[in-house]
Order: C-alpha cells, then sequence, then structure tokens
C-alpha cells in the first residue's frame, strides 16, 4: 500500500451534544447541562456541532421536559458553529414511514429553527427513501450530507458489499443534490484498512467539491484507527466526541485524534488547550450520569462481539431486555448466532434503526419459540413485503413465502402509497387545545401519545401546577 502524504486540514464535527450521550447515556443530558459551554465549543472551529435529531428529539419529549425545538432554538442563539442533526429520510425522528407533506415541514422549521447541515440517510440504503427529504434541504438552505449505512456481508466467500456497491450510491446521492457524503459506520465494523481502501474509491469517484464524511464508534477499539487510515485515503471530516463521553458505544475521543494530527499535513487546526475546561465541565456531566444510573461503564469498554454478530450497542441492550422479560437470559449467544441468519434471509439490510430492532426482536422469536418464523412481527412481515423500501440484497424466497402467503409485495417507493397528512394533524393538535404552533404538530406527528403527555405537562406548568411527579410516573427514566 502506497500511501501519499497531502497537506489537507481534518476538520471536526464534534458529536458531544447528541450522539455521544445517545450511545452511552440513553440521550438524557439536559440543555442546563449544554449551555455553560457553549460559546467555548464555538471557538473551537469544528466543521459542525451535532446537536439535534437522532433520538434526542424523543428524550427531550418523553424524559426531559424539554421542547426539542426550544432547545434548538436556544443552541443556535449561542452558536455561529453550524448545528447539525441527524434525520432518518422519510421515517424523519420517528419509526415509520411519514407523508411527503409531513417530511417537507419537518425539514422546513428545522432548518427555520437553526439546524445548518443534515445529515439523512435510510435504515435500507434506498436512496428513493431519501429524495423528498434531500429536495427539502436543498430547498430551505440547509447543507445536505446524503448518508450511505455501512455494512458488510461474505457470501460464498465474497464480500457483497464491495466498493463498487457503496460508490453506486454515493453517486446517486451527489446526482440529487448532497453537498457531502457521509459514510456513516454505525456499529464500528469498518476496519482500518477496509477504510483506507472504500474511502479511495469514493473520493476517486466523488466530485472534488463533494466533501467526505466518516462516522464510526469505538465499540470494537478501532475506531481511532479507522480515522487515521481514512484521513490518509482522503476523507475531509471525521465525527469525535470530547473524552468524557467518547470512545466505547461513543464516537473515538477528540482529543487524541487533535494530538495525532497536530504538526502534520491533516493539522485540524484545534487547540487542545481549549478543550480543557470544556472536558472538565462535561466531566461532571458524566458524574451526574453515572450518579444517576443512566450511564453505566460497560458502555465505555470494548466489545469485539459486534465485529463478529454486527450488532451495535442499542440492539445487543433490547436483545438482553426481550430475552429476560421472557425468562429466556440463557438463549443470548443462541439469538445473537441467529441474527446472522435473519439478516440473511431479510436480504442483508445494515442493523440500523429500525431495521436492527426488525432483525433481533424476530431472532428472538426464531430462538424462543424453537421454530423459525413459527411466529413473526408486523414488522418483519412489512420488510419483506416491501414496506420499508427495496433490501439491498434478494430475499430468501422460501422463507419469504412462509412470511407473506398471499400478501402482495410492493415495488413502488413506499410513501406513494401515504395520503398527506399534515393538514388533518394540525386540525387534531388544535382540536385537542394543544396549538400553540406549528412545530407543535410536528412533534405531534412524530410521537403522538409522548407529545400529548407533554403537552399536557406544558399546559400545568403554565397554572402552576406541579405535575413533575405524575410526569415521572409516566416516563421512568
Amino acid at each position: 500500500m502506497d500511501i501519499q502524504f497531502e497537506n489537507r486540514k481534518v476538520m471536526i464535527t464534534e458529536t458531544i451534544l447528541r450522539d455521544a450521550h445517545q450511545s452511552q447515556a440513553a440521550t438524557r443530558m439536559r440543555l442546563d447541562e449544554m449551555l455553560p459551554v457553549l460559546e467555548q465549543l464555538d471557538e473551537i472551529g469544528y466543521y459542525s456541532i451535532e446537536a439535534w435529531g437522532g433520538a434526542t428529539f424523543d428524550s427531550c419529549l418523553r424524559f426531559l421536559n424539554e421542547d426539542p425545538w426550544e432547545r434548538l432554538r436556544t443552541l443556535k442563539a449561542h452558536l455561529k458553529t453550524p448545528i447539525q442533526m441527524l434525520l432518518r429520510g422519510q421515517n424523519l425522528l420517528g419509526y415509520r414511514h411519514y407523508a411527503d407533506d409531513v417530511v417537507e415541514k419537518f425539514v422546513a422549521k428545522s432548518i427555520e429553527n437553526g439546524v445548518g447541515v443534515i445529515r439523512v440517510f435510510d435504515a435500507l440504503n434506498d436512496p428513493r427513501n431519501l429524495e423528498v427529504s434531500m429536495k427539502a434541504i436543498k430547498k430551505y438552505g440547509g447543507i445536505c450530507e446524503g448518508t450511505i449505512c455501512y455494512t458488510s456481508a461474505v457470501v460464498d466467500g465474497q464480500e457483497v458489499f464491495t466498493d463498487e456497491y457503496f460508490v453506486k450510491l454515493a453517486k446517486e446521492l451527489e446526482e440529487r443534490g448532497a453537498d457531502n457524503i457521509c459514510l456513516k459506520d454505525m456499529a464500528n465494523l469498518l476496519l482500518p484498512f477496509r477504510a483506507y481502501t472504500l474511502v479511495s474509491a469514493l473520493k476517486k469517484a466523488l466530485k472534488p467539491t463533494t466533501k467526505l464524511h466518516l462516522h464510526t464508534h469505538n465499540t470494537t477499539g478501532t475506531g481511532d484507527m479507522t480515522y487515521l487510515m481514512a484521513i490518509l485515503a482522503g476523507a475531509d471530516i471525521v465525527d469525535t466526541a470530547l473524552s468524557p463521553l467518547g470512545n466505547g458505544t461513543s464516537q473515538p475521543a477528540t482529543e487524541p485524534l487533535v494530538a495525532t494530527l497536530k504538526g502534520t499535513p491533516y493539522d485540524t487546526g484545534i487547540d487542545i488547550n481549549k478543550l480543557l475546561p470544556i472536558v472538565n465541565h462535561f466531566k461532571k456531566v458524566e458524574k451526574r450520569l453515572i450518579d444517576d444510573k443512566i450511564l453505566n461503564q460497560k458502555s465505555k469498554g470494548i466489545d469485539i462481539n459486534t465485529l463478529l454478530y454486527q450488532v451495535p450497542g442499542g440492539m445487543l441492550s433490547n436483545l438482553i431486555n426481550q430475552l429476560e422479560k421472557a425468562g429466556k437470559a440463557d438463549k443470548l449467544m443462541e439469538c445473537l448466532a441467529e441474527v446472522p441468519n435473519v439478516r440473511k434471509d431479510c436480504g442483508y439490510p445494515p442493523l440500523v434503526t429500525p431495521s436492527s430492532q426488525i432483525v433481533g426482536t424476530q431472532a428472538v422469536m426464531n430462538v424462543v419459540t424453537g421454530e423459525r418464523y413459527k411466529m413473526v412481527t408486523k414488522e418483519t412481515k412489512d420488510l419483506f413485503a416491501g414496506k420499508y423500501g427495496t433490501l439491498p440484497m434478494p430475499l430468501n424466497e422460501e422463507v419469504a413465502a412462509k412470511i407473506l402467503g398471499n400478501t402482495q409485495r410492493i415495488t413502488c417507493r413506499p410513501a406513494d402509497l401515504l395520503e398527506p397528512e399534515y393538514e388533518n394533524l394540525k386540525k387534531k393538535v388544535i382540536e385537542l387545545g394543544y396549538y400553540e404552533k406549528e412545530e407543535d404538530v410536528l412533534s405531534y406527528a412524530l410521537f403522538e401519545q409522548v407529545a400529548e403527555n407533554f403537552f399536557k405537562w406544558r399546559d400545568a406548568q403554565k397554572k402552576g401546577v406541579d405535575r413533575d411527579l405524575a410526569k415521572t410516573e409516566v416516563y421512568p427514566v
């Protein structure tokens, strides 16, 4: 491997305000814990600060008594550095496909309230599920980061997710208007030398003006090495998290990478001395999360099982919880071994929300019932029926016949089957007496029951009624 060094500043997206605490502490960092260091974060020189989207929206409403839109506006008031968010394409921040009018309105309001960069992905890497959100991002003036979910599968001794597969996806997203292409390695499966060859192929295929942004975690302990090799291959931007909530199931820590690149042709230009006071602040936040039994130190460690079963940390937690509820905790290893089998039957979807939950739950059912596909979830049936989009590889037709029976498969873009829904949702929120602003309709659209409980709490607060205890009973941390 002939590595040619070049003078090229590497940019960093800081994830401490979103993915870091989502990955390690169930997205429980509060806005008041962010506010004291926002101006300091703003002075660091990051490419962007990821601070919204993903699970933050749900967590604000469900657990933290915060309006996620108000959080976004507050962050924007303190940050000139672009605020980045994670968006699940046609799923937005929820778990189903939403009608196109809701998708466009959500993107418009996100940008209006302060988002600058939107990383948009689809769990199946189906570009059709990204077209409406990508058009809206461009229409309303955001930076569009079209995303490929990295995955791997060996069939008959050959890797089926080749450089050609990823390059084809990247070119299609670029043609649809993506300003950046993100390679999203949600489970830390992308190993260092594979990162070098894949990033090299992507950079060669993309326009010189298209930035390549790499996202990984450090679950398997290889994240730092993966970043270094990707940077040598031409990656423009990488995601890191300040060390109090970095590494483990989170992103590789910011400070070590900044130090590694210091004085090299890839120097980030970031002053570590400016990071230290911010690090000290987040150490206090980390302690609070540990004291509240939200952050488990296991999330800081290395789990090589991720490489063996391609099971991200959050998916592993779900498997364990499902088995414990079924009184079958001793079946964990069998379920982990069944996950790759189910994934193969399903056409090898990347294991990311919601496909990771669908595959994981079905693996548990196959093991617990003692017969594969004796029972199937509605979501598994929908996945086989094409209601989530086109799967990356062919289905197991024998399994498909057993699951679907006479159910008709769809081949169109799933959202084409949905009627516009925004105006009906708005009418309902007004009738319920919760409407204060357009953003309330979007909160209700994504998380109906959760949003309704938040609106009741909000109304009670305005009337001076203390509903904190009731709220805690509804949503225990």
